[in-house]
């Protein structure tokens, strides 16, 4: 197998790892599509993520028991 071909099948990994993410993260938050892709692009490249905006944006999720 090439070098190519490994990378290849990584990003293919990735990207399936990003859809499931994304798909679960949408049952929570809804209409905040770019926002939620922009903080999986900041976790998956190691950096650091501060949500800012107006109450009742989804920004902190809280489970009740």
């Amino acid at each position: 197998m090439s070098a190519t071909s490994t990378d290849l099948e990584s990003v293919q990994q990735l990207n399936q790892a990003r859809e499931r993410i994304m798909g679960e993260l949408r049952k929570a938050i809804v209409g905040q599509d770019t926002v939620i892709e922009q903080l999986l692009t900041a976790l998956f490249a190691g950096g650091h993520v501060l949500l800012v905006g107006v109450p009742g944006l989804a920004k902190t999720l809280r489970r009740r028991s």
